[in-house]
C-alpha cells in the first residue's frame, strides 16, 4: 500500500516549482507577450520589441543629426548680410528673417511676396483665380487685418485686374513690398539680436571645430 504523503513534504515538493511569486488567473508575467508565458528573454516578441525600440532611438538620433545639418552655416549667414535676394532664396533666411518680422508686426509682407511667388508657378486658371483672389482678401483688401502697404496706383491696377485675374498680376505690387521690407526692415535685421546672436553662435561653432 503506497506511504501518503505528509503535508509538509508535499509543500516542498511545490515550492521546488515554484519560480516566482503566483500571478493572477489570465495575466501574463511582466515583459512577455500574449504568446509568452514564461517571461524568458529568449521570447521572439521580447527581441522583436527590444530591436524596435533600438531603431526607434537610432531613428530620432538621425533625425536630432539632420535638423543641425540643416541650420544655415557661418557662410551662408554671412551671405545673406551682402544680399537681401539671397536671404530669400534661402528657406532658413526666409524663416529667421521672418521671426524677425514678427518682432515687428510686420510679417504679413513677407508672407504676400512668398504667396505671389506661389501664384506665379500656377498655369492652371482656375487654381491661378482662386488664389489669387485669396490674395486680394487676405493682403490687398481694406477690410483685412494683414493689409500690406500699397500706393493707391498699385492698388487699382490690382482692383482693375480682378476682372480676369492671372498668375502675374500682383508682380508690381510684389515688387513694392520687396523694395520696402529691402530698404526698410532688412537693414534693422542684420542689425538685431536675432542674426547678430545667430551669427556669433556660427562663429563660436567654427572656432571650437
Amino acid at each position: 500500500m503506497p506511504h501518503s504523503v505528509s503535508g509538509v513534504e508535499m509543500r516542498k515538493r511545490q515550492a521546488a516549482h515554484i519560480e516566482a511569486p503566483p500571478q493572477a488567473p489570465g495575466q501574463p508575467r511582466p515583459n512577455t507577450c500574449c504568446l509568452c508565458w514564461c517571461g524568458c528573454c529568449k521570447c521572439l516578441w521580447n527581441e522583436d520589441r527590444i530591436e524596435r525600440s533600438e531603431r526607434q532611438t537610432c531613428t530620432k538620433m538621425d533625425s536630432i543629426e539632420a535638423t543641425e545639418e540643416q541650420r544655415p552655416s557661418l557662410e551662408e549667414l554671412l551671405s545673406w548680410a551682402r544680399s537681401f535676394e539671397m536671404m530669400l532664396r534661402s528657406l532658413e533666411g526666409r524663416e529667421i528673417f521672418r521671426e524677425f518680422l514678427r518682432s515687428e508686426y510686420s510679417e504679413d509682407n513677407l508672407l504676400f511676396w512668398l504667396a505671389c511667388e506661389e501664384l506665379k508657378k500656377e498655369t492652371n486658371p482656375s487654381v491661378v483665380d482662386e488664389k489669387a483672389r485669396i490674395i486680394y482678401e487676405d493682403y490687398v483688401s481694406i477690410l483685412s487685418p494683414k493689409e500690406v502697404s500699397l500706393d493707391s496706383r498699385v492698388r487699382e491696377g490690382i482692383n482693375q485686374s480682378l476682372v480676369e485675374p492671372s498668375n502675374m498680376m500682383y508682380e508690381e505690387a510684389q515688387l513694392q513690398i520687396y523694395t520696402l521690407m529691402h530698404r526698410d526692415s532688412f537693414p534693422r535685421f542684420l542689425n538685431s539680436s536675432v542674426y547678430r546672436d545667430l551669427l556669433a553662435s556660427r562663429r563660436r561653432t567654427c572656432l571650437d571645430t
